[in-house]
C-alpha cells in the first residue's frame, strides 16, 4: 500500500474499517492515497448494510419502471448488468479525477460512491425529466408509444430514427410514399410524435415487404439513419466491426484462440499493448511481488513457506 496510487474497496460499509484496513490505518503508510470505497446503496440509509445485486438496483432505482415505458406497466430489467458495469466505469472516472487532483495539490482523498448513486445520474438527464420540477413532478402515466424502432423484414430486422423533418422527408422518398407527405396526422414533428402508432405501422407494413439488404441500401442511398439489428454471431462478421478492428484473437497457450474486444478509446500517443492470455494461477507472482520491493531471497522464502503461490511448470 506505500508504494500504491489508488486503494479501490467494495465492501458493505464498515468492513474495511473492521478488517484494520480503514482510511486512517492506510494513511499512515500512504498519506498521499486515493482511497476508493463503492457500495451498493450508500454509507448510510435504510439499505446501507443490506446486500446487493443488480436487480436490486434497477428496481429501485426507477431503471425497471423505465424500460417498462411508463408508471402503470410492469416494470422490466435491462438484459444485461447496467448497474454493474456503469459503477464501474463511473468508478474509473473519478479515480482519474481524483489522480488529476492529486497532481495539482499533491493530495489524495477518500471517492465513495454506491451502484445507487451510479444509476440514478445516468438516468437523470434522459428518462427522468418529469421528476425535475420540485413541486412539479408528474407521474409517468403512459409512454408516447410502447412501439421500438425495429422492423421487421423478410429476413431479418432493421432500425430506422428519423428525427427531423429532413429526415422524415427522406424516409418518404426511400419508402416511396409521397402521400404520407400530405397527411394531416404526420405534417410536423409534434404531429408525428402525437400519432407515433400510426406512423411506426405505417413504416413496418411498408418495411415487411422487402429484405433487410435492399431497405438499407435504400434508406442508406437517401441519407436515412438506419442499421441492420444483428444477432452477436452477425457482429463479428460486419463489415463496420471489422473495419475498425474492434476485435482482436491472440493465442492462450490452455484455452486456445481467444476473442476479445479492443480497448474502446485509442490513445495517440501510448497506444494499447498488444494483447495476450490471462496468466496462469502464480505466473506473475515473482514479477509482482518484486515490484513492491520484496528481495529474491525474500520471495524464495514465501514460495517455500505456501505463503506465495508459482505456476506449475509448463503452464507459464
Amino acid at each position: 500500500v506505500a508504494t500504491a496510487d489508488v486503494f479501490v474497496q467494495n465492501f458493505r460499509p464498515g468492513v474495511i474499517d473492521r478488517m484494520g484496513l480503514g482510511e486512517d490505518e492506510l494513511r499512515k503508510v500512504a498519506p498521499n492515497l486515493i482511497m476508493v470505497s463503492i457500495s451498493g446503496f450508500g454509507d448510510t440509509g435504510p439499505y446501507a448494510q443490506r446486500p446487493v445485486y443488480d436487480p436490486l438496483i434497477q428496481g429501485l432505482s426507477g431503471l425497471a419502471t423505465v424500460q417498462a415505458g411508463a408508471d402503470e406497466r410492469r416494470p422490466q430489467l435491462v438484459r444485461t448488468i447496467l448497474p454493474d458495469k456503469l459503477t464501474g466505469v463511473t468508478a474509473a472516472q473519478a479515480i482519474t479525477a481524483a489522480l488529476f487532483a492529486r497532481e495539482r495539490t499533491g493530495e489524495g482523498q477518500h471517492v465513495r460512491l454506491s451502484m445507487l448513486d451510479a444509476i440514478i445520474a445516468f438516468l437523470w438527464s434522459s428518462d427522468m425529466g418529469s421528476q425535475t420540477f420540485v413541486k412539479g413532478e408528474l407521474p409517468q402515466q403512459e409512454a408516447a408509444s410502447f412501439q421500438d424502432l425495429i422492423y421487421e423484414t423478410t429476413n431479418g430486422h432493421i432500425t430506422i430514427a428519423v428525427q427531423n423533418d429532413r429526415e422524415w422527408q427522406a424516409l418518404i422518398g426511400a419508402l416511396n410514399r409521397p402521400e404520407w407527405a400530405e397527411d394531416p396526422r404526420f405534417l410536423t414533428a409534434e404531429l408525428r410524435q402525437k400519432n407515433i402508432d400510426a406512423r411506426l405501422d405505417l413504416i413496418q407494413s411498408v418495411i415487411k415487404t422487402d429484405s433487410a439488404e435492399n431497405w438499407l441500401e435504400r434508406l442508406a442511398d437517401e441519407s436515412v439513419p438506419c442499421a441492420p439489428v444483428l444477432t452477436r454471431t452477425q457482429v463479428l462478421a460486419h463489415p463496420q466491426v471489422q473495419a475498425n478492428d474492434l476485435l482482436v484473437e491472440y493465442d492462450h497457450p490452455q484455452a486456445g484462440i481467444i476473442r476479445q474486444t479492443r480497448g474502446p478509446a485509442r490513445f495517440s500517443a501510448t497506444p494499447t499493448q498488444p494483447w495476450h492470455g490471462a496468466p496462469s494461477l502464480g505466473q506473475d507472482t515473482m514479477a509482482l511481488l518484486a515490484g513492491c520491493g520484496y528481495s529474491s531471497d525474500d520471495l524464495q522464502t514465501l514460495v517455500q513457506s505456501g505463503v506465495a503461490g508459482v505456476a506449475e511448470e509448463g503452464q507459464s
